[in-house]
């Protein structure tokens, strides 16, 4: 599984996360609207992935492995 909830209870995106993952990763954030995301660990995110985080607008954790799209969607 790409999309987890921590200990912390913060969400938490780990290897390459593909269009399967988007769902579950938007229903934890309209569970959880504060829940920040952590992408330390993650690879390649599906662009379905990228969507749900564009319009969500999740507070981040730590850094993403790609350092382009962590500028990107961090603006």
């Amino acid at each position: 599984m790409s999309v987890r909830r921590d200990k912390s209870g913060s969400i938490a995106l780990e290897g390459d996360c593909g269009t399967e993952d988007a769902e579950l990763l938007l229903q934890m954030l309209i569970e959880t609207p504060a829940a920040s995301v952590d992408w330390t660990s993650c690879g390649d995110l599906h662009t379905a992935v990228v969507q749900v985080i564009l319009a969500a607008k999740p507070r981040f954790t730590g850094a993403c492995g790609d350092g382009w799209l962590r500028q990107w969607l961090r603006g």
